[in-house]
């Protein structure tokens, strides 16, 4: 498959391993960014945006990334950790009092970051509008009950991590978490990614179709299924359905958890911003602050008894079997459609990979980049 864009000649094994997940897994559209020491020496992009038109991917095509979300916020939680505007270890009702009610008391922004808190699912029943609304997701997270006692087991907070750390963000900030991402990050380093996807954006961004044979959801009342369409208010991935993931109401509202749209580009220049600094700017995280970050915070077996092989640290996922990356400094976050973004500031690293068709369980693309990625920084 011809690709579009350039690689650096010392990463011409990603751009080799681009071409070769074109041709083995039947890619729509997709591309990839590296940034090495703040420098951008990748960007490949091929193929469809939209396979109903046949519209082409470009350099600048934004695509829905899920829970590449969460690397926004956590980005945002640490830069205002470093700021001495937050403190990560203390209750969440330091900057939320109404947060401190039914066994919440103790709970603190670092297990929400690790997926501690007990919240991985409100039992309130929203509709797609009161969620877009914002606060009367805050009311049903203040009235939750954890599901265990906060910081002893963890388990994914998919929508909650989002909307929790984002409403501590709005409380020290004065802005939703979306808003504050552009303010501080997005806009001074014009990066193309959003919590939020501005109107003006919505026809050129990529639309997501499913690979044969991706296994569906459990039923409703599966908690992963109610962690995951926040009780059936959302249709996961909802492809041609309103209030799924190609639908613009969806990917216009603030969805932090797991709304984000992104080109490759955009991603990789926040992780390469937070771990180097990119072009002409200062690293967004001390070394310090990316400490705290990797250091771990869960793994091992979740609430509901499944080892996944992951490893969190606070907001980011760490490097493992399951989700290699470089090595102990690597932090990122993946996206239900394959899409996989992370920085490195032992290797000087910013790696975004996105992609429109989502294949699912055991999807190998970002990995083989990832892999293709080390052999050209360490020679093996």
């Amino acid at each position: 498959m011809k690709h579009d864009g350039w690689a650096d000649e010392r990463f011409g094994a990603v751009a080799d391993a681009f071409a070769r997940n074109f041709a083995d897994f039947d890619e729509l559209g997709a591309a990839v960014t590296v940034f090495a020491g703040g420098r951008k020496v990748v960007e490949l992009w091929g193929g469809v945006a939209d396979g109903r038109t046949g519209r082409p991917w470009t350099r600048d095509t934004v695509v829905p990334v899920f829970s590449c979300a969460k690397g926004l916020v956590s980005v945002c939680a640490h830069l205002l950790a470093q700021e001495g505007r937050l403190d990560l270890d203390a209750p969440v009702s330091r900057y939320w009092p109404e947060f401190a009610r039914h066994g919440k008391e103790a709970v603190t922004c670092r297990m929400v970051l690790g997926h501690r808190a007990g919240l991985p699912a409100l039992d309130r029943v929203l509709g797609f509008e009161e969620i877009a609304a914002w606060t009367p997701v805050v009311h049903a997270i203040e009235e939750q009950e954890p599901l265990w006692e906060p910081g002893t087991a963890y388990e994914y907070h998919g929508h909650v991590f989002g909307f929790l750390i984002g409403e501590v963000i709005r409380r020290v900030t004065g802005l939703t978490p979306g808003a504050y991402f552009r303010r501080a990050v997005g806009e001074p380093l014009g990066l193309r990614a959003w919590i939020g996807l501005p109107a003006e954006e919505m026809d050129g961004r990529a639309r997501l179709t499913e690979a044969e044979g991706r296994p569906p959801m459990p039923g409703p009342e599966h908690l992963l299924t109610r962690i995951v369409t926040m009780n059936g208010a959302l249709v996961f991935p909802g492809l041609d359905e309103p209030h799924g993931w190609n639908d613009p109401a969806l990917l216009g509202m603030e969805l932090p958890g797991a709304g984000a749209t992104a080109s490759a580009s955009g991603l990789a220049g926040l992780y390469a911003a937070a771990a180097t600094g990119v072009e002409g700017h200062q690293r967004l995280l001390t070394p310090d602050s990316v400490t705290d970050a990797v250091r771990e915070v869960s793994s091992g077996k979740g609430w509901l008894g499944f080892d996944a092989g992951a490893r969190w640290g606070s907001g980011f996922l760490l490097d493992s079997a399951f989700r290699p990356m470089l090595g102990e400094r690597s932090f990122g976050n993946d996206g239900a459609g394959g899409q996989f973004a992370f920085g490195d500031d032992e290797f000087g690293v910013g790696f975004a990979y996105v992609a429109n068709r989502m294949i699912g369980h055991g999807d190998a693309r970002a990995g083989r980049l990832i892999a293709a990625l080390r052999t050209c920084l360490t020679g093996g």
